[in-house]
């Protein structure tokens, strides 16, 4: 069974930088932010486009390393496709 967190790094459009990670339940993402290691989480309930492009980057990764399925990239594009019609995946 894969790690069911997967976490990165952003900076905002004002320049703040953020710790992000996606938590894996079922079969949704739940998104968390906070700005410095000792800060509280705090769930994302619509998170931008660019978090969404990052997850699906690390779970390639992860599926190129066999920790992942190969259906649960699909899934995770689905998801981006029915969320942001426009993106070009």
């Amino acid at each position: 069974m894969p790690k069911a967190e997967i976490a990165w790094k952003r900076v905002t459009e004002d320049g703040e930088k953020l710790q992000v990670y996606a938590q894996h339940v079922g079969r949704e993402y739940h998104f968390f932010q906070r700005a410095k290691r000792f800060d509280v989480w705090q769930r994302v309930k619509e998170p931008p486009l660019e978090d969404w492009l990052e997850l699906l980057d690390a779970v390639v990764r992860l599926v190129n390393r066999r920790r992942y399925q190969p259906d649960d990239e699909k899934r995770l594009r689905a998801q981006i496709i029915e969320k942001f019609p426009e993106a070009d995946i």
